[in-house]
């Protein structure tokens, strides 16, 4: 006869897996059934459901939650970190975190009056010093990436984006 332990407990491999997965669980539950019904309107007639301005709210919000299960279930089924682990931060310098810091306050500052062109290109040329990019034809992107992003939410999606204050 076989008795079962009723202190059975599931052991958590990697504790740090778990915690941030139960996050960003709860960020997706907030997001998907408070934020998204509550604060983003949508009009009453629409000829197509991905039209929406929840459509991509939700996408974001579910994706959220799909990988934030799978990031409990890694935590508690994969072993934590050994030596040969890639998952294992290393620290930068202060000066990249600083730069980063940087690049994000020229885009949240600047964004409404110097447009989002020019402030994706300002706050990816900041991000590609702060981490040093070596080759010189990389920067090239710096500009080529938000001028692209910026068309694709303007004249596909048709998100209004504020552009250059001297933009035609």
């Amino acid at each position: 006869m076989t008795t079962s332990d009723p202190k059975r407990r599931v052991k958590i491999k990697d504790m740090g897996d778990v915690i941030t997965g139960v996050v960003l669980f709860g960020f997706a539950l907030v997001l998907l059934f408070y934020l998204v019904p509550n604060y983003i309107n949508e009009p009453p007639i629409l000829q197509n459901p991905m039209m929406s301005p929840q459509w991509l709210p939700r996408i974001v919000g579910w994706l959220i939650l799909l990988f934030s299960i799978l990031l409990i279930f890694q935590g508690l089924l994969v072993s934590g970190p050994s030596e040969e682990d890639e998952r294992m931060i290393e620290k930068g310098s202060p000066r990249r975190f600083f730069m980063m810091v940087v690049a994000l306050v020229i885009y949240v500052a600047l964004f409404e009056s110097m447009g989002a062109v020019f402030c994706g290109i300002l706050a990816t040329l900041v991000l590609f010093v702060a981490h040093p990019v070596r080759t010189w034809w990389v920067y090239s992107m710096a500009f080529l990436f938000p001028i692209v992003v910026a068309f694709l939410f303007v004249e596909v999606m048709n998100v209004p984006l504020p552009m250059m204050p001297f933009w035609l």
